[in-house]
């Protein structure tokens, strides 16, 4: 029997004596994925029963709302063991969503120990690599020998993150190199630590922001960094996998800001549904009272519409073409900013770049524009009156007009969002498309009053 239909089956049947020995064959993260379903009450009871390291492993593996329904659920004394075995990195990430009342009433049920680091990285600006960190690590001097480290790792790795890396300091703390424990391993055991070193290593500012980090760590490749200080003392590490968790939320607010609404502060599934309105009203409102200029627009142009009725028949055609490529636009240039392949100083070859895009595309949907209206006329589908081949024209030459507008739009919003200190995903696809929709209408009709002047308008 598969690992997974085994644990469901001890649960279904009750025989919660099996489960103790869950952590030898399934992992931490399998037994979250699958408590998951469970009831709570049923929860409460697997996490009393669970080794206390294992409870807390599991623990850290579940996402915020389920996290605080097992807090008020399980005993003080169980939860207390599972909050003191968490990794602090994760530990913090779980206090710094509670209320001040309940942070207090649990920093309370830690061990001295934990609690100085609790506080210690709950004390760092909210969004810094401070926040992400864990104090446990391993450490060296540049005097000690291979042999004196090998045993110093026997004595100290049990709470250490992680043992890939280990950190050489100076006599006042400050962070000089980092090696490879592989390094270590191989070398002679009456070879010196300063031996080893070649000063180059990686690092991050405590208070460094932490999407900041995302690129440090892509730059280097490393599976964990070292934090330091301004004066380069070492307080801390940040580990991959704590990276790879703040890649997910930043690209997760990115892609909602972008489909405009204000960024979820919980999982889609836990989110109050007030909670859902009060994030998606705001974007929709501002949209609706753009949209309203379109109206607008088009009653400015009611003449023109009255004397030629077969260009409303292109209206929704060529709004939607000016929208759709200045959306286009802005999710390259949004995301490839993401990624620090564009900065400000780059807007000039993307103005440059975009225009001859957007002329390309443009003349592209033009001609098919063309040759749907003459398709039409030549086969009796419609009839566009005498002058088919100016309307035809007409359409041609302004989606080519509006499709570049669109394009440059779109490009160019993120920019001036950034230039302004704005978040450029904020420049949603909505609402690229409702700026293009009104000026698309003015460009439309402004170039049929050019084209069709004395003969249908």
């Amino acid at each position: 029997m598969p690992n997974q239909e085994r644990f469901l089956e001890d649960i279904k049947q009750g025989r919660w004596n099996n489960l103790r020995s869950i952590s030898s064959y399934l992992h931490e993260s399998e037994i979250a994925g699958l408590i998951a379903d469970l009831p709570l009450d049923e929860r409460a009871v697997l996490f009393r029963i669970l080794p206390q390291r294992t409870a807390a492993k599991v623990f850290e593996y579940l996402d915020s709302a389920m996290q605080q329904e097992l807090m008020k659920q399980l005993g003080q004394a169980t939860f207390s063991n599972i909050l003191n075995a968490m990794s602090p990195d994760d530990r913090t990430a779980f206090l710094e969503e509670l209320p001040d009342k309940v942070l207090k009433d649990l920093l309370n049920q830690l061990s001295d120990e934990e609690r100085k680091a609790a506080v210690k990285l709950l004390g760092y600006p909210e969004n810094s690599v401070g926040r992400l960190m864990t104090p446990y690590y391993i450490q060296v001097h540049p005097d000690w020998k291979v042999s004196r480290v090998l045993e110093h790792i026997r004595k100290r790795s049990r709470k250490a993150e992680t043992l890939n890396y280990i950190y050489v300091v100076d006599a006042q703390q400050r962070l000089i190199d980092d090696l490879r424990t592989g390094q270590i391993l191989m070398a002679p055991e009456e070879a010196t630590i300063e031996s080893l070193m070649d000063q180059r290593f990686a690092y991050l500012k405590v208070a460094q922001d932490r999407e900041e980090a995302i690129a440090v760590f892509k730059q280097y490749d490393r599976s964990a960094l070292p934090v330091v200080t301004d004066d380069m003392t070492l307080v801390g590490i940040v580990t991959a996998d704590d990276i790879l968790d703040v890649a997910e939320q930043e690209d997760t607010e990115d892609i909602q800001k972008f489909g405009g609404l204000e960024s979820l502060d919980l999982p889609y599934v836990s989110t109050r549904l007030f909670d859902m309105f009060k994030k998606r009203i705001s974007w929709l409102v501002i949209l609706f009272l753009g949209e309203m200029l379109t109206a607008t627009a088009m009653g400015h142009f009611e003449e023109e519409i009255e004397k030629a009725v077969v260009l409303a028949l292109f209206v929704p055609l060529i709004i939607s073409s000016g929208g759709n490529s200045g959306s286009q636009a802005a999710t390259l240039i949004i995301r490839a900013m993401a990624l620090k392949e564009l900065t400000l100083p780059d807007w000039w070859f993307v103005m440059r770049r975009e225009i001859l895009s957007g002329l390309m595309l443009g003349v592209t949907l033009g001609l098919i524009g063309f040759l749907r209206i003459w398709l039409w006329q030549q086969l009796g589908f419609f009839n566009y009156g005498e002058h088919w081949a100016l309307v035809g024209l007409t359409i041609g030459l302004t989606l080519i007009g509006i499709v570049t507008w669109g394009t440059l739009s779109g490009s160019m919003i993120p920019f001036v969002l950034k230039k302004a200190g704005l978040d450029p995903a904020t420049s949603s696809a909505p609402f690229v498309a409702t700026m293009v929709d009104v000026t698309g209408l003015v460009i439309y009709f402004s170039i049929a009053s050019l084209v069709l002047r004395n003969t249908i308008l």
